[in-house]
């Protein structure tokens, strides 16, 4: 990429934040400039991604079967990465809601009967290992990297 271009799409990425700023508190005062807001913003964010793209691969020149080798594997490392990173996330993301709906349902159980308290700890625990299990199975993505 030249640097007119970069200086093109970074130009165009900066008025796809501040123009619709501007739109929205400059513009009239209705109802209505909400959702023009979110049109405009969401045209210039997505027209200016399509443009880098396209100027991004039209371009490219034809690498050595070397350096093609190393890339695709600093490719597959990095996806190995940012897969464990997911996997913890969101099973953690999904064991903190299901903990939270568990939990209180067992405190809202337990203060109307308190011998259920050891089968509302097993919904609870069982919420809990969902984060665990995405643990597990991010250790054994990055021991295969």
């Amino acid at each position: 990429m030249t640097v007119i271009t970069k200086i093109l799409l970074m130009a165009a990425l900066i008025l796809s934040i501040v123009l619709p700023f501007c739109y929205f508190y400059l513009g009239e005062k209705c109802k209505k400039r909400y959702k023009k807001t979110l049109g405009v913003n969401t045209v210039f964010f997505f027209g200016t991604l399509l443009v880098a793209i396209v100027v991004m691969f039209s371009g490219q020149n034809v690498e050595a079967a070397e350096t093609a080798a190393a890339s695709a594997s600093g490719i597959a490392t990095g996806l190995g990465y940012l897969a464990a990173a997911l996997v913890t996330g969101l099973s953690c993301i999904g064991g903190g809601i299901a903990v939270a709906s568990a939990a209180s349902a067992a405190l809202g159980a337990l203060s109307e009967d308190s011998s259920i308290l050891g089968k509302s700890l097993i919904f609870v625990g069982l919420a809990e290992g969902v984060c665990l299990y995405g643990l597990i199975i991010s250790f054994m993505i990055l021991g295969n990297l």
